[in-house]
């Protein structure tokens, strides 16, 4: 069998990032789109109304979980040769935020399911029924947002292990490195911080977006021998 090259895994690693652009339709043009916070009846409604758009957008998430996957194998490819049990480490951490985003995304396909449930429906009034469906949303909401909080130790781990590379700017390992912590302080917050405004954090979120921009530009130039 014929071994990947690491300017192989770069290109992969860049690809499947890329498929990670369905989340912003989900995002913006679905979920919040159709779900109306505090308000369960008109979010029961949109979703009634307009289900072929819900399916897109769980197809999108979907995407993004797959392609995922494919990043955390190809990071780890693309950077065993700096050490291989961290970056092994750093592709397990990424998996595991891959499962329980996975497992969050279940309660959105309950959604459907509960409401396309013939018999399902008849047992449920209207109010109870529209209470369920937002449970599941919150649930799909929170479980992502806890999964998060192992995607940002993914990132300090992947910009150390980039920042230690011959054959990746080191600053973008910084730029990850902050990433990953910017992600962790906005999991962490609502506990500690929880009157303390940090939107700003966003920003650090660009890391990442340079990094597939450089994937996709220079990735295929990389030297196969290179090594720390």
């Amino acid at each position: 069998m014929s071994k990947i090259s690491l300017r192989g895994f770069a290109i992969i690693a860049g690809i499947s990032m890329l498929f990670m652009g369905t989340t912003p339709y989900a995002e913006f043009f679905v979920y919040y789109r159709l779900v109306i916070p505090g308000n369960a009846a008109e979010t029961t409604k949109n979703i009634l109304t307009n289900e072929s758009l819900f399916i897109s957008g769980i197809l999108a998430y979907l995407v993004n979980f797959i392609a995922d996957l494919a990043a955390a194998w190809a990071f780890y490819g693309l950077l065993k040769p700096v050490n291989n049990d961290l970056s092994l480490l750093t592709a397990w951490f990424r998996l595991v935020y891959t499962m329980i985003s996975l497992s969050a995304l279940v309660n959105l396909v309950s959604v459907l399911r509960l409401l396309n449930g013939a018999d399902t429906m008849a047992g449920f009034q209207p109010d109870p029924l529209r209470n369920q469906v937002m449970l599941l949303l919150y649930a799909f909401r929170n479980g992502w947002s806890f999964a998060f909080f192992f995607f940002g130790i993914h990132l300090i781990l992947l910009g150390y292990l980039i920042f230690k590379s011959n054959y990746i700017p080191r600053v973008i390992g910084v730029l990850l490195i902050i990433d990953g912590l910017g992600w962790l302080i906005t999991i962490l917050q609502p506990f500690l911080f929880p009157n303390t405004n940090l939107h700003f954090i966003a920003i650090t979120y660009f890391g990442e977006l340079i990094l597939l921009f450089w994937l996709l530009i220079k990735g295929s130039r990389i030297r196969d021998h290179s090594t720390t």
